[in-house]
This record gives structure tokens, C-alpha cells and sequence, in this order.
């Protein structure tokens, strides 16, 4: 993409993953870029919080306030097109987007896994059911993944991963905050990349220019 990523949020908890990519437009790691809507599907989510101390437009917006998935969303598209948004990231956010919006924004729309798809992704794999797969199957690895959101749950294109150890002791909580960790890193980087246009996706294959 060129010019500025005027980004959407859509998060259903605390918001750790939208802290750390607004940490990171604040220090200058993330320029021509800037998070312009936070809309969660909780109103209680943290991530509306952190969007109102920081001054950012912000939404509850909830399948159950509507007649229908079409009018709901109607309602988001419509919410996006308000605020100018070109560009969506997905932090935690615990609904299955639905293809008018993915066609709308395609190859615009990234999430955030934690684990190293394609294991451990597809429905029902969120949270800590993720964590606790990786810990029945006995994997010596897990981690993050940065991937565009295409129709189906966890399969678009991946951008970026990184590997952390399970250890022989690991909880799923354990495990989650040393993932949580590695989202933080990877997430805002796999933005900084878009904003400075140094990622080309052709359908499932993507092009990305080394580190600067």
C-alpha cells in the first residue's frame, strides 16, 4: 500500500496488541500511520478504554444490536467508511469477519495468532484452547503469527512468525504471556512494513522487502 494506513482496531478484550501498536505510531517505530477508530464487539473491552484515554474514536458494535447479520454488517462497513479507514487489524477480536467487509478491505485486513499457523488455527482455536493444544500435543515450539484475513478462519497469507520455546513445566497461561509477548513485537513491525509499503501480495504468496 502507499500513503498513510488510517487504521481500524476491532478488539474484544484489554487491548494489550492496540497498546502496542499505538506505543508504537507514539515512538516513531510505525510512521504513515495512525489507529483513527477502535470497535469492539464488548463493551466492556479494554480496548475501548485505551482508545478513549488516547483520544480515539471508539464503538461498541455487537451482532445482538441488530435484526441481522446483513444490517450489522451495514453498520461496520459503514462505521469504517465514516472514519476513512483503509486498513484493518484484528487484535483479539472473537468474531469471524464476514466476506462483504473482507472483500471490501482485501488484503487490507491483518490478525494476530498465537501460535505458528497453520497448526494450531481454525475455529475454536483462540485464546487459551490454542495454548492448551500446543501443550496436549507435546510441540517443543510455539509462537506468533501475522497473517492477511481472507474467508476462511486462520488461512490468509502469512506475513510474519516468531518461535518461542514451551517448556516441559508451561501452563497455558505460562505459555500465553511468553506468546503475548512475541505478538507485541511482531504485530506492530508486520504494520510498519505495510505503512511503508514493503509488502505485495499476490494471492497466497507475499513479497516482502528486507529490513531497513
Amino acid at each position: 500500500m502507499t500513503g498513510t494506513l488510517n487504521i481500524a482496531v476491532l478488539a474484544s478484550g484489554r487491548g494489550s496488541n492496540l497498546k502496542a501498536i499505538l506505543d508504537a505510531v507514539r515512538s516513531g517505530t510505525i510512521r504513515r500511520a495512525r489507529v483513527s477508530l477502535v470497535i469492539s464487539n464488548n463493551p466492556d473491552a479494554g480496548a475501548l478504554q485505551i482508545a478513549r484515554v488516547n483520544g480515539i474514536a471508539s464503538l461498541h458494535l455487537s451482532r445482538q444490536q441488530f435484526e441481522s447479520d446483513e444490517a450489522f454488517n451495514t453498520a461496520l462497513l459503514s462505521a469504517l467508511t465514516r472514519h476513512g479507514v483503509n486498513f484493518i487489524a484484528l487484535a483479539g477480536y472473537l468474531k469471524k469477519i464476514h466476506s462483504s467487509i473482507i472483500q471490501a478491505y482485501r488484503n487490507r485486513i491483518i490478525n494476530v495468532h498465537p501460535a505458528l499457523l497453520p497448526a494450531f488455527g481454525g475455529p475454536g482455536m483462540y485464546g487459551k484452547f490454542v495454548h492448551e493444544a500446543v501443550i496436549k500435543s507435546g510441540a517443543a515450539i510455539s509462537g506468533a503469527t501475522v497473517h492477511v484475513v481472507d474467508e476462511q478462519y486462520d488461512h490468509g497469507a502469512i506475513i510474519l512468525q516468531k518461535s518461542v520455546p514451551v517448556a516441559p513445566d508451561d501452563t497455558p497461561e505460562t505459555l500465553a504471556a511468553r506468546v503475548s509477548a512475541i505478538e507485541h513485537e511482531i504485530y506492530p513491525e508486520a504494520i510498519r512494513r505495510f505503512a511503508e509499503g514493503k509488502v505485495k501480495i499476490e494471492e497466497q504468496h507475499v513479497e516482502i522487502e528486507s529490513h531497513v
